[in-house]
């Protein structure tokens, strides 16, 4: 298969272009560092030539919802013209479980997402993953100051991202699907407890203070609504697990 892969620059992407190539596929960058604009469609239409499928990991770093929904419903427009008018026959993109219960924030964005891909003529699949387990380090690098780093009350089931990117090469291969079963960790974990474990295993002792954000979002973090449900496909690795192997 030739599989192009949104974002393939990203934490995620980058994953998923390594796994495509290790299983014998030809895989696609489309990203501005490959002279790809995915919000203005340049150079986009003949990247996509010859292309089975498309992977959109694209993200941006924002909690504004105005600029994610920009962000995001740009991107999509322009991969789904592009898409359609190349002749690819599957669109998949990754979003993150609790976007359609919680669209508020950067969530507000990848709710707008969902509901073109669904909307669009291209042929679709739809998975919502958790938060990744890199996620906690990433928190500590935004949120650390000093001796002192914040870590927002949250409940969360974070997988590792080289089993979603693993998953989104396997759900390529099989075609289209629409909205399926969530992709989850094997285990419910505490984000302040992850970020002092990895502060640990670095060998720093920040003291990691935990406060409850406000508005919608922030209770959705704390009430168990970005938790997936009975239905999701489990990771392997723990967070644990993940932490010592690094």
């Amino acid at each position: 298969m030739k599989i192009a892969v949104a974002g393939g620059t990203g934490a995620v992407g980058a994953l998923v272009v390594d796994e495509a190539r290790a299983r014998g596929h030809e895989a696609v960058v489309l990203a501005r560092s490959a002279g790809i604009d995915l919000t203005t469609g340049r150079s986009l239409e003949h990247a996509l030539d010859g292309v089975d499928a498309v992977i959109d990991t694209t993200s941006i770093q924002t909690q504004s919802a105005r600029a994610s929904t920009a962000f995001f419903t740009t991107v999509s427009r322009m991969l789904q013209q592009a898409e359609q008018r190349a002749g690819v026959g599957h669109h998949l993109v990754l979003s993150i479980v609790g976007a359609d219960l919680a669209p508020h924030d950067y969530y507000a964005g990848k709710r707008a997402q969902e509901l073109l891909v669904a909307e669009g003529a291209v042929p679709w699949t739809l998975l919502r993953a958790t938060q990744f387990h890199e996620f906690a380090p990433q928190m500590l690098k935004r949120l650390g100051v000093g001796p002192v780093a914040l870590a927002p009350r949250m409940r969360t089931q974070p997988i590792a991202a080289r089993e979603v990117a693993e998953h989104l090469v396997t759900l390529a291969e099989a075609g289209p699907a629409g909205e399926i079963a969530p992709l989850a960790g094997p285990r419910e974990e505490n984000l302040a407890r992850m970020m002092r474990a990895h502060d640990r295993a670095a060998g720093r002792r920040r003291a990691v203070l935990e406060i409850a954000l406000p508005g919608p979002f922030g209770r959705a973090l704390r009430d168990g609504t970005l938790l997936p449900g009975r239905d999701a496909v489990l990771g392997r690795q723990s967070y644990d697990d993940w932490l010592a192997s690094r």
